[in-house]
Formats: structure tokens, sequence, C-alpha cells
């Protein structure tokens, strides 16, 4: 059983930035493949990106990619998203969830392939 907490939501400025954080227990982290999701008021919750077990393969939503960065640190047991140039649009909360696999290079898009689920944390960009 894995526990996921995310942290570093916040209130930014449209250009601004922040890095939410996914600090998991519970389990072993090194055996998961990390996505990071987004659900905005009144609509469905949405891939923003994944990151492989081993941190070496990633890939993100068209609508963050060039501004929103995954990585992993294994030894911290924590995810990270590191997102950029935030605009009013990328309003939600983010959820991080994790994937236990055998397969170290695979990274999964579709949140059915998650079993664990963070609380999620709040961003809000003004405008």
């Amino acid at each position: 059983q894995v526990h996921l907490v995310e942290s570093g939501g916040g209130l930014v400025q449209a250009g601004g930035s922040l890095r939410l954080s996914c600090a998991a227990s519970g389990g072993t982290f090194r055996s998961a493949a990390m996505g990071w999701f987004r659900q905005a008021p009144g609509k469905e919750r949405e891939f923003v990106g994944a990151i492989s077990r081993s941190g070496e393969i990633t890939n993100y939503a068209d609508s963050v990619k060039g501004r929103f960065t995954i990585y992993r640190d294994n030894a911290k047991n924590t995810a990270y998203l590191q997102m950029n140039s935030l605009q009013p649009e990328d309003t939600a909360d983010y959820y991080c969830a994790a994937h236990e696999t055998y397969f170290s290079s695979m990274i999964y898009a579709a949140a059915g392939s998650y079993e664990y689920w963070g609380q999620g944390t709040q961003v809000t960009v003004s405008s």
C-alpha cells in the first residue's frame, strides 16, 4: 500500500512558477511509475504528465509540454512537478498517482492505470 501526499500548491500570478511535490510512503517508491493529473472546476480529471520508474522516461500532455517538468528523487521517495509559465487555464486541483510496475521504462497516461492517489493540492493562477 502506497500513501501519497502532495504539497506545494497555492496562488500564483500568470507567468509564475510553482513546484509540486508528491511524497510517497508505505511502499516501494522505486517500483512505481508516477503520474500527475489535474481537475479543474466543472471538468473531468486530465492527464498532465508521467515519469517511469527509472526516471528516464517522461511524457506530457500537449497543453503543458515545454512548461512543465516531472522528475523524481528515489532516495527521497518523492516525485515533483515543476510548473513554469503558468496560465489561468492551469488552475486546478493537482493529483499525483502511483502504479507499481515491473517495467522500469514504462509510463502510463491513463488514470485507470494507477492504483494509488494523493489527496490533491490546489493551484490557482491569477491573470
